[in-house]
């Protein structure tokens, strides 16, 4: 078997773009006929530059090659122009070919990616959904205490056993930095009507998004303790595994992260000092599927966690799930929302979702088909925007203060 051909789709995500402003998949074909769909997760480029890029690792790795030997395309591309580090781009675009080669090789045995990654453990994934708390207008106020909590009430009622929220923003270029008092008492304003509202029936999981420095953030996590929150995430930023090790130290909340990092060396790094105990990586960034499940076998270890990063589109969520499925030590899997909207529009079957738990498919491969009608409906991407994109200016302490009298 080898393979022929490659096709890149550069997907915009309509308004409100939950899930990011685009989604890159790539659908490779064998010679044979098969075919896989794989995501592509990388933010730090517009897709303009990134697609000539997909296109040249394509060509010179896996042109004419057997989808079977993952280990083989892997090495080249991870050794590519004599680099072998983790490189965030290459990693991304790495992880979407990868994980097209896994729903050919699933296709062509005619068995779920879950069966060739160790084979089934769970029959259902514990869940979690951001909170997406919409106004009297319509439109998502994410500042609003008391709409989250609301909000938070009713994905419980839809079955979720956790909910995650990030009140202490904003995101800076210029993280991480000291938050002031004002966002301080946000985010423990946050946690403490979100856990009145939903008491025991589900976890909080805080997240930040790595803007603090390490005493900030300690600040921040005794002020949250007393709310018992399932994990504290990404408390500082990435690249500085011993700082985050501080703040883990210095909290009885499980420090969680994952989402920006990539390949196995960056995350024995963080598993080695102890800098979290839940690991968030994204199937679609972190190099693929065979590399999340070595990075899982790493945590098990460790008597770490998994909990797997999930916002962007449902073909990485599907490889997510069919690893999730297939790993020991999992704890709960993102999703945004119950994957419907345009995450279940833009396939033929949207992803199962049963009582706040997702339901691994068993049909071969990643167990998913897109709609292309729906895919050239959406295609290209004309904006400018990035994926994801942080303030250009460093937070400013007084617009954040607590309000006069």
């Amino acid at each position: 078997m080898k393979i022929a051909s490659l096709k890149t789709y550069v997907v915009a995500v309509p308004p409100p773009h939950i899930g990011g402003m685009y989604w890159i998949f790539v659908e490779i074909e064998t010679a044979c006929g098969i075919k896989g769909i794989g995501e592509i997760y990388d933010t730090a480029f517009h897709p303009s530059g990134l697609v000539p890029l997909i296109e040249d690792v394509f060509q010179r790795y896996l042109l004419d090659h057997d989808p079977h030997r993952i280990e083989r395309f892997w090495r080249a591309a991870y050794s590519s122009g004599f680099t072998q580090r983790p490189d965030p781009t290459m990693m991304g675009i790495v992880s979407g070919l990868e994980i097209a080669c896994w729903d050919i090789i699933g296709k062509a045995a005619n068995r779920p990616a879950s069966d060739l990654l160790g084979g089934t453990v769970h029959e259902k994934l514990r869940a979690y959904t951001y909170l997406y708390p919409k106004n009297s207008a319509g439109e998502y106020d994410y500042n609003d205490p008391d709409l989250a909590a609301e909000e938070a009430v009713r994905m419980v009622e839809m079955g979720f056993t956790a909910v995650k929220f990030d009140p202490a923003g904003p995101y800076t270029n210029y993280s991480g930095h000291q938050l002031s008092l004002g966002v301080m008492d946000r985010s423990e304003e946050f946690c403490r009507k979100i856990r009145d509202a939903i008491g025991s029936r589900a976890d909080i999981l805080f997240g930040t998004h790595g803007q603090m420095v390490p005493s900030s953030a300690i600040r921040l996590a005794k002020r949250l303790e007393k709310y018992d929150p399932l994990w504290f995430e990404e408390p500082v930023p990435p690249g500085q595994e011993a700082a985050m090790a501080e703040v883990a130290r210095a909290t009885s909340i499980p420090v969680s992260t994952g989402e920006r990092l990539t390949t196995k060396y960056e995350f024995q790094r963080v598993l080695q000092l102890g800098a979290a105990s839940i690991l968030q990586m994204n199937v679609a960034r972190v190099g693929g599927l065979l590399e999340a499940k070595k990075i899982a076998g790493m945590a098990e270890a460790f008597y770490a966690q998994i909990a797997p990063h999930l916002y962007n589109g449902p073909v990485g969520a599907a490889a997510s799930i069919q690893l999730s499925a297939a790993t020991p030590n999992f704890l709960i899997h993102e999703a945004i929302l119950d994957f419907g909207d345009f995450h279940g529009r833009i396939l033929k079957n949207k992803l199962a979702f049963d009582d706040g738990y997702l339901i691994p498919s068993r049909e071969p491969g990643l167990g998913i088909e897109l709609d292309m009608a729906v895919v050239e409906q959406h295609t290209p991407y004309t904006g400018e925007r990035l994926h994801l994109q942080m303030a250009a200016e460093p937070a400013d302490v007084k617009a954040f203060a607590p309000a006069k009298g």
